[in-house]
């Protein structure tokens, strides 16, 4: 950030940005090539964008904000600019800035435009339909996805059936524009990863796919099974992270562990930071997490 924001936040949490390297997490440390890349998503900055913390952040300042944490590519959220998904003018600032500070737009993480897998057909395909803007919008942007919702009603079976109908529809459309359409676990069923495994072989779809999240489980299932069972159908990793000990390690869940799921399935592609805790700031949890990420990355390079 800049000199006077880091400042604000103390030594040891800007020094332990620096320490690191304030670098592109594509570029090499002079050991071997880095097992995945770092990017950041919009959600981890939602309370500045929403005016809630200081200092407050404007949508079109997110990826300059990102390149100064020193990642180079970015997942935004259709809130923050819900009313711009089809305005010109206002993608074309955001796309100029974004090449202005060599950020990659990655993805649009879409909410509230309806279930996907509405038991009613009508509705159904009117959430469909509502999608279609920001499959645009994404592509415009030079992103490879949207993150969407599978949210539906009724039995276990039956909503799968849905949501696969809805997620089907959307992909050939999303076909057509070469972009990506991928499932978060994201509360319901999608945080059953049997149930969003089989949602994806029902769509059997090239280009949709899932977007396995560290958090979002419930306490009975293992997160680390879950993720295991996601990964086969991924095309993007949300490392979610609440809070940090004294050591630098998340509280809630085992990056180390974690990752090497991530990585044992072959994906090497960007995993994006998503701090939701509250004990630390926004940027101070951005950091934090940022170095445990820094840190797997190191002890891959050098085994």
């Amino acid at each position: 950030m800049r000199r006077r924001t880091f400042l604000a936040f103390g030594a040891g949490a800007a020094g332990g940005l620096c320490m690191h390297g304030c670098r592109s997490p594509q570029s090499g440390r002079g050991g071997s090539a880095e097992p995945f890349k770092i990017s950041l998503a919009q959600w981890s900055l939602h309370r500045r964008l929403r005016g809630e913390q200081e200092p407050k952040l404007d949508n079109l300042d997110f990826a300059k904000t990102a390149s100064e944490f020193g990642i180079d590519a970015v997942e935004y959220v259709n809130q923050f600019f819900k009313d711009k998904a089809t305005d010109t003018e206002y993608l074309a600032e955001m796309k100029k800035r974004a090449a202005d500070y060599g950020v990659k737009s990655l993805l649009i993480m879409c909410d509230g435009e309806g279930n996907l897998g509405d038991p009613d057909s009508a509705k159904r395909a009117a959430a469909v339909e509502n999608h279609y803007k920001w499959v645009a919008a994404a592509k415009y942007l030079g992103c490879h996805s949207i993150r969407v919702n599978a949210s539906s009603a009724g039995s276990y079976e039956e909503q799968q059936k849905l949501a696969a109908d809805g997620l089907r529809s959307l992909s050939k459309f999303a076909a057509g524009y070469k972009i990506n359409v991928l499932v978060e676990n994201h509360g319901g069923l999608s945080s059953d990863p049997k149930w969003l495994a089989g949602v994806m072989e029902k769509v059997g779809l090239s280009n949709c796919g899932t977007l396995p999240d560290f958090g979002n489980f419930p306490d009975e299932i293992d997160r680390y099974e879950a993720v295991k069972t996601l990964m086969p159908y991924a095309r993007a990793v949300s490392a979610k992270s609440y809070d940090f000990d004294d050591k630098g390690n998340e509280t809630k869940i085992d990056y180390h562990k974690m990752m090497a799921v991530v990585l044992d399935a072959g994906y090497h592609g960007y995993v994006g930071i998503e701090y939701e805790g509250s004990r630390l700031n926004e940027v101070g949890g951005i950091l934090a997490t940022r170095r445990l990420l820094d840190e797997i990355i190191r002890k891959h390079q050098t085994a």
